[in-house]
């Protein structure tokens, strides 16, 4: 519920304020008429409309949510919105590649991560993993469109032998 009552020196009223898609909404709804403060049944009236607003805007707000939740952002191979592919380093000091994901989750509300190494899993099982723990907290079906290109969006061997080397290099410009 986002209505609030304000009074100051410049306006005595309700004010209804959203965030939806980005954008504020912010309407007002006021307590004066000729100068003078409104009481009784006038008062409750105004206020059943600004709870009224505030559910019609709560409502949009919660499907744009709900829409923002389900939007996956594929870019490429290897390259989706919240699966990151990295190399990672262990407490031993070692450099591993890994999945690391990171993600609002529909399911808990709250931001999840977790990180699939691929050393353990090898690439496509590792990839199989963090898509899994992905559409979980996404609700998204194995039967979608979605799902299947998520999978098709695997990095290649070849990305994983770059990113190796980079990181190959990158220690022997350290020393």
């Amino acid at each position: 519920m986002s209505v609030e009552l304000l009074d100051t020196p410049r306006f005595h009223g309700y004010r209804v304020r959203r965030q939806i898609d980005g954008k504020t909404y912010q309407e007002y709804f006021s307590l004066k008429e000729d100068g003078r403060r409104i009481r009784g049944p006038k008062r409750a009236t105004i206020k059943r409309k600004a709870d009224l607003r505030d559910a019609e805007l709560a409502r949009r707000q919660q499907q744009a949510k709900d829409r923002a939740s389900k939007d996956v952002e594929i870019e490429g191979k290897g390259r989706v919105r919240g699966i990151l592919f990295r190399m990672k380093t262990e407490k031993s000091g070692t450099r591993t590649p890994v999945f690391q994901i990171g993600i609002m989750s529909t399911l808990d509300n709250k931001i999840v991560n977790t990180t699939v190494s691929i050393n353990l899993h090898g690439l496509e099982g590792a990839w199989r993993k963090a898509v899994d723990f992905y559409i979980k907290h996404k609700k998204i079906s194995k039967r979608s469109k979605v799902y299947r290109e998520l999978m098709a969006a695997k990095p290649s061997d070849a990305d994983l032998r770059r990113l190796m080397a980079r990181q190959r290099g990158r220690a022997r410009r350290r020393r």
